[in-house]
């Protein structure tokens, strides 16, 4: 499936939970809906996937967990903030380079309109044939 499909189909999801839920609630609950809804929709999802870091190279199985990983190409980390900050943005550019992922979205559930709390973000990354084997599957 196109990352372009993928994220279209999360954002989607992503809407749907937030017009049923609205505001108020904690990102587990967003994060589990949202999960409910792609994977209603035949998506492959991870959640709470731990990201290795890799130093001096050995594989430190301590620091990061993205929220979700959808179709093992799309970080999905929810966020329920005032807005969008630059650390958001940062957390989630470290995470598609310790991947290698292509993109990833932030979703602010706390943003009254749902489309005005989503960011974009896109690894500069090298196509490859598989998925990342960092990832462990």
């Amino acid at each position: 499936m196109e990352l372009d499909q993928i994220t279209y189909s999360v954002i989607g999801a992503a809407i749907l939970v937030h017009r049923a839920l609205g505001l108020g609630l904690m990102e587990s609950a967003y994060e589990e809906c949202t999960a409910y809804e792609l994977k209603s929709r035949g998506f492959f999802i991870e959640r709470q996937k731990q990201i290795p870091l890799v130093y001096k190279g050995v594989k430190l199985d301590c620091c990061y967990r993205a929220d979700m990983i959808v179709e093992k190409q799309v970080i999905v980390e929810f966020k329920c903030a005032a807005q969008i900050i630059p650390v958001h943005e940062a957390q989630m550019i470290t995470y598609l380079k310790l991947t290698e992922l292509p993109v990833g979205l932030i979703l602010n559930f706390h943003a009254p309109v749902l489309k005005d709390g989503i960011k974009r973000l896109v690894n500069n990354f090298t196509p490859r044939a598989s998925a990342s084997p960092r990832l462990g599957g």
